[in-house]
């Protein structure tokens, strides 16, 4: 069978090499007589992978023991709600810093827990083209935490450098850049991620949060949204989604094969050099509307002169196998979400027809 080239924003790919692991154990797994969907969450054949799922997450981003690593449900949506629900108490604040529809979207929902207020936008007639700078952050040094979303899956806006924000805890939704480098976890009180875009499939949520900040959380909201409650029990009180941990242990296993973070973020960068190295090259037929500094290494955006050849264009690379390519509905436009598991080829691919399609 021939693989697509698969641009798609998320779910999104995952490396052939996960996926085949997860094919040869689907219905025997290590000899049990049984798969891993079938295993008991309670079991020591589905703790064993669990367990490594956690280690391969703090080996391969260096995360000490001052953070739980905890895998949940819901998705970053639901994240939007259950971060204020734990960190906001009365009589305090949250900042939150405006840099595409995510961010919009947990800012709503911080409201309808506590107060939450626009630390910094970088809105403009409601599209965003940048992040914003250090100096334009308008931050309350009594904040109860700062939000960032990390890169911008609608707008193709990513943070090059994470903002300073002091004694505040920083928390940031990593959802579609999770692990494309290496980072210094200590700067963060708590990173999200749903795993669909670059670590996995749909369905676990990875949680990073420091240990002082889950004690130090609200204790009047119910049992399981409480992140205390997840961290005391290893992630394990209810029943998680078992297949959706193992085949997100299968990728983080395989990117610790290929060298790790630093060998993914060469990776990551040679394909994103390439891609906008053509567009640059190209300008005259398609515009990348994202500042350079702020330009995402992970969803290329971009558009063509017309409403009606964005549509050929990617009709077209549908054609020749390359999927995934139109943007969000609520922007229009050509996107290119080139994440960890799609390969230097099919950037090249998309990149050779894109020279071919701006000849006409």
């Amino acid at each position: 069978m021939a693989r697509v080239h698969n641009f798609n924003a998320g779910p999104a790919s995952l490396p052939l090499a996960a996926l085949e692991r997860a094919q040869r154990e689907l219905i025997d797994f290590e000899g049990t007589g049984m798969s891993i969907i079938e295993h008991s969450h309670r079991g020591k054949a589905y703790e064993a992978v669990h367990n490594e799922a956690i280690k391969l997450v703090r080996d391969l981003l260096g995360v000490s023991d001052d953070y739980h690593v905890l895998f949940l449900q819901g998705g970053a949506s639901q994240q939007f709600a259950v971060v204020p629900m734990n960190l906001l108490p009365a009589g305090k604040s949250a900042d939150y810093v405006l840099t595409g529809g995510w961010s919009e979207k947990a800012l709503e929902e911080a409201k309808r827990v506590g107060n939450a207020r626009v630390a910094a936008t970088t809105a403009d007639n409601k599209k965003y083209t940048r992040v914003p700078k250090q100096g334009e952050l308008q931050l309350d040094p009594e904040a109860a935490y700062v939000h960032i979303t990390s890169n911008n899956t609608l707008f193709g806006t990513q943070w090059q450098e994470f903002p300073d924000t002091g004694k505040v805890p920083l928390v940031a939704d990593m959802s579609s850049d999770i692990l494309w480098r290496k980072f210094d976890v200590s700067k963060f009180g708590l990173i999200y991620a749903g795993a669909q875009k670059n670590i996995g499939p749909s369905g676990v949520t990875l949680v990073i949060v420091r240990k002082d900040l889950v004690d130090g959380g609200r204790k009047d909201i119910p049992v399981i949204f409480q992140y205390a409650t997840h961290a005391a029990n290893n992630s394990l009180y209810n029943t998680p989604p078992t297949f959706a941990i193992y085949l997100m242990r299968n990728v983080l296993a395989h990117l610790a094969s290929q060298g790790g973070l630093e060998a993914v973020e060469a990776n990551n960068r040679k394909k994103a050099d390439t891609l906008y190295g053509a567009l640059d090259e190209l300008s005259s037929y398609y515009k990348a509307p994202v500042a350079k500094d702020s330009r995402s290494t992970m969803n290329v955006v971009f558009r063509l002169p017309t409403e009606d050849l964005e549509k050929k264009f990617v009709a077209d690379a549908a054609k020749k196998g390359m999927v995934g390519l139109a943007g969000h509905r609520s922007t229009g436009g050509v996107r290119a979400s080139i994440y960890n598991a799609v390969t230097l080829e099919s950037v090249e691919t998309l990149v050779a027809f894109m020279r071919e399609f701006a000849k006409g």
